[in-house]
């Protein structure tokens, strides 16, 4: 054959179905694109200086690894509409003369054609939006800008590598389908439709039972810890009964519609019911993975936007004082030198601490088992452990209790007084190993933050006694309770962040000067808002730069699926209407029926992950606060602005697209919509 006549005929091919070329091109080239700014990132040496900047990285790089597995499995799905939209075109060509060899050879042309551009066109978008990219980056975390610019050679081998290995992971599979394909089959794919499907009842009532469980455990889990754990569970659930009620369900649905005469025997129902149902174990699955899509960037972008603008509010959650002397000891000698020198320290800044925190308390990790709590490591490992039951437990006598919380507090040798956070303590009594048992004279409604809860992911009981000393005695009996003594002190300062640090430095100092001097002084930790505050703006941030990208490649992955499957109904509804047409219904009636068939099969996604969201709002809600984010309000308004904003987006994209579906429909018939 003459030179060049496959790349023609391939360019040639493409450009007459450049309706479903030019978005796919599209989508790869934006792929590619976000793929290597995301590694350029996660190598970026400005990035990883700056502080909290390898925390970032470490999210981009996890990140990447997403962006990846979504790209193989995303562009390996479209890429099934391209094929379903050539095999007619490639089967004439067959039955012409050319070989299965010869359109193998047309099908190369056209895989390196994309790849070519998306190489080229994504890797250079990707170099000019990189400094973007970075100078961004440089602002969540609050960095000193540079405008240097360079290009990574590694981001780029990597790109080339990944998107190398899809297109050709593509090619092999389109090559097949052409082998396994015949010149009658090639030339009637389009017109080879689905038989009406059964109503499969197993699967829409396993749908129920998957979705009833799915939203159960997302309302009924309390505990943090165990939501968790139990997210991805939940998460799976409900993505399973997704597909099982759009692609049977709907039929079951469609079904007992068809039963009530009064409702299925009008023109616009009769038309939409029966071509829904026809067509809906494809539908099902188009629907399903849309209405998944906008779950997920529903879930990402407010879960994560709300880590971000909250992100001062979780620090202070975490630090309550700007600085925090954690003395493991309740030793009088040793608690006296930490106070005075911390003191003088201050004197040398020329500081004045404010709003002071001061108390002691014991503290242990424990296992519940129903009123006991059972702190003995032996006895733990032979346990059947639940994460759910693990506590952490601080034992702070009365007399501080009643001093901090301003309180005339009286105990009995056989009374507590009960403090539980993140979970509920339901029992009437309570007993520490072989300690006790004390009874719950009262649960106090709070008790002073010092953020030591909030970075625990189990729940917490505080425990108010009436003689510390007692208990400790008692605790040193068993050696397999691992228990610790806490003299707590924090304090705030009113001058900048580098002051603070530079004082928490010389706290420090001071503390190894005297570890190095007195033999057996005790270990003690010390804190800074200040130091910690670029690694919650470098975790938090990074979260949400990854959330925005993440988000904006499902909602590409949604616009594309919607706009695919508006052009592939539209030429398979081309025929339906012309006939329905010769046989007596009018253009009115068809515009009614195609509008509500549109309507009901587009928004239907829109609308049941608008009910996944409220279902498991509470186990969002309750995962954030591991994350030290308390503020139920903004996490509410964040995530209804979300939902309005996506859906003023969702009905953008239905416009657009429903635009070429009635422009196809109506090519070949004498109607107009």
């Amino acid at each position: 054959m003459k030179r060049g006549l496959y790349i023609k005929l391939a360019w040639t091919g493409m450009m007459k179905n450049k309706k479903m070329y030019i978005p796919y091109a599209l989508t790869c080239i934006g792929m590619v694109m976000m793929f290597y700014i995301i590694s350029f990132l996660s190598y970026n040496q400005t990035v990883g200086e700056i502080p909290g900047g390898a925390t970032m990285q470490m999210i981009l790089v996890l990140g990447s690894g997403v962006i990846g597995v979504f790209s193989v499995i995303f562009l390996f799905y479209t890429n099934s509409f391209l094929m379903r939209r050539r095999k007619k075109e490639f089967g004439l060509y067959n039955i012409l003369g050319m070989g299965k060899w010869n359109l193998g050879r047309i099908l190369i042309w056209e895989c390196l054609i994309i790849a070519g551009l998306s190489f080229v066109l994504g890797i250079g978008s990707g170099i000019l939006f990189s400094k973007l990219g970075e100078l961004l980056m440089i602002r969540i975390l609050k960095g000193e800008t540079n405008f240097s610019f360079h290009i990574s050679w590694k981001s780029i081998q990597n790109t080339l590598l990944l998107f190398g290995s899809i297109f050709l992971i593509l090619l092999l599979n389109s090559l097949r389908q052409i082998h396994l394909s015949n010149p009658i089959e090639l030339l009637k794919s389009e017109e080879v439709g689905e038989k009406p499907p059964k109503a499969n009842w197993i699967l829409a009532v396993l749908g129920i039972v998957f979705l009833a469980w799915g939203y159960y455990l997302a309302v009924a889990i309390d505990d943090p810890a165990t939501a968790l754990f139990l997210f991805f569970g939940a998460a799976i659930l409900v993505i399973i009964a997704t597909y099982f009620l759009f692609i049977a369900g709907s039929v079951v649905f469609c079904r007992i519609l068809q039963k009530r005469k009064t409702y299925y025997y009008k023109t616009n129902h009769f038309i939409s019911v029966s071509s829904m149902m026809y067509r809906m174990k494809r539908n099902g699955a188009g629907l399903a993975s849309i209405c998944i899509l906008s779950t997920m960037v529903l879930v990402i972008l407010s879960s994560t936007a709300c880590l971000y603008l909250g992100t001062e509010a979780s620090l202070r959650t975490r630090y309550p004082r700007d600085i925090v002397v954690d003395t493991y000891s309740l030793e009088e000698n040793n608690v006296s030198k930490m106070h005075t020198m911390i003191h003088e320290i201050q004197k040398e800044y020329g500081q004045e601490e404010s709003n002071v925190l001061n108390y002691q308390y014991v503290s242990m990790p424990g296992f519940q088992n129903g009123d006991q709590i059972i702190l003995d490591s032996d006895r733990i490992k032979n346990l059947f452990i639940s994460y759910q039951d693990v506590r952490q437990i601080f034992i702070v006598p009365l007399s501080e209790y009643n001093r901090l919380m301003q309180t005339e507090e009286e105990l009995n040798s056989d009374e507590v007084l009960l403090y539980c956070t993140k979970s509920d303590y339901k029992m009437e009594r309570i007993q520490l190993e072989d300690i006790g048992p004390w009874k719950v004279k009262k649960q106090v409604a709070d008790f002073v933050d010092n953020g030591t809860d909030a970075m625990q992911i189990t729940s917490s009981i505080f425990l108010f006694v009436d003689d510390l000393q007692v208990i400790e005695e008692k605790l040193k009996e068993n050696e397999n309770i691992n228990y610790q003594e806490h003299d707590y002190y924090g304090f705030d300062l009113s001058c900048d962040d580098t002051i603070q640090s530079q004082i928490k430095n010389r706290i420090e100092e001071e503390i190894i000067h005297f570890q190095t001097e007195v033999e057996g002084f005790p270990k003690i930790t010390v804190e800074g808002i200040a130091l910690e505050r670029s690694s919650f703006y470098a975790l938090y941030g990074g979260l949400f730069f990854l959330g925005v990208l993440l988000g904006i490649v499902f909602i590409v992955g949604a616009v594309l699926i919607m706009y695919y499957k508006q052009i592939t109904e539209g030429y398979e509804d081309q025929e339906r209407f012309r006939i329905l047409q010769k046989v007596g219904m009018t253009k009115k009636e068809i515009q009614k029926s195609i509008n509500s068939q549109v309507l009901t099969v587009f928004f239907l996604p829109l609308l049941v992950s608008g009910v996944h969201i409220c279902f498991a709002f509470p186990l969002i809600q309750k995962m954030l606060v591991l994350f030290s984010l308390t503020d139920l309000k903004l996490l509410i308004g964040i995530t209804v602005m979300c939902y309005l904003i996506f859906g003023i987006f969702y009905v953008i994209v239905y416009i657009i697209t429903s635009r070429s579906y009635f422009r196809i429909v109506s090519e070949k018939n004498s109607f107009s919509i």
